[in-house]
């Protein structure tokens, strides 16, 4: 896994308005939690950006003066309005020690569900775990091979070594669903399968049912006309 080299220096003024100051200057205010020791630090905004803006998970070895810390980003503050980073807080790892963190999801493989007609949707893009440093990985592989159509993978059939999942397990991680415009085929169809089954099954209009009397003022069924039978008298 990669680790993003941070060089910062020691902030000697704390608060609000020292922390403006900094951000002025194109630095961004942090601290280091963990091991005993809290240390408030600054560093230049652009050693930040592969360490934040990527679908990776990395850690960051923060350097500063002779010390160096081994850490991960515990929580970052975004400016709302511009989404800038205004401040970092970094938790320092010990070895064999577990952690809570947040580690993006790779799905592998092709599922059989595709050929099908089915596609892959990502539902889940994280999973929260407990586990130590050396268990840490850029990102954790999902295989969705034997994934069928209409079917998904869920929290609770994940398992690796040294991981503790924490996400609900009935959450799915994976499905390969119906497309829209299948999907809308479907319906169409399911539709018009069903209107043709009502047309067939109401009585023609204008025709009587079986057994029901005539209606008023005409002659019943097999009746001839009243005059024509008196002609043949």
């Amino acid at each position: 896994m990669k680790s993003i080299t941070i060089e910062g220096k020691v902030r000697e003024n704390l608060g609000k308005k020292a922390s403006k100051e900094i951000r002025k200057q194109g630095e961004i205010p942090c601290n280091v939690y963990g091991a005993g020791e809290n240390i408030s630090f600054s560093a230049p905004s652009k050693s930040f950006r592969s360490l934040v803006y990527t679908p990776d998970f990395h850690t960051a070895e923060i350097k500063i003066g002779d010390k160096s810390f081994e850490c991960i980003i515990k929580e970052i503050q975004f400016e709302p309005v511009t989404d800038a980073i205004i401040h970092i807080d970094f938790l320092q790892l010990v070895p064999s020690k577990k952690i809570v963190v947040e580690i993006p999801i790779r799905l592998t493989g092709t599922p059989v569900g595709i050929k099908t007609g089915g596609k892959l949707i990502q539902r889940l893009k994280k999973l929260k775990v407990k586990t130590t440093p050396e268990k840490l990985s850029k990102a954790i592989e999902v295989n969705c091979e034997n994934l069928e159509f209409g079917k998904s993978i869920r929290v609770d059939e994940l398992a690796f070594d040294g991981i503790e999942i924490l996400n609900a397990p009935h959450i799915p991680v994976a499905s390969v669903m119906i497309p829209r415009l299948m999907k809308e085929e479907v319906a169409a169809t399911t539709a018009a399968a069903a209107t043709t089954a009502e047309g067939a099954a109401a009585p023609a209009a204008g025709a009587a049912a079986p057994g029901a009397p005539a209606a008023p003022g005409a002659p019943a069924a097999g009746a001839a006309p009243a005059k024509a039978e008196e002609k043949k008298k």
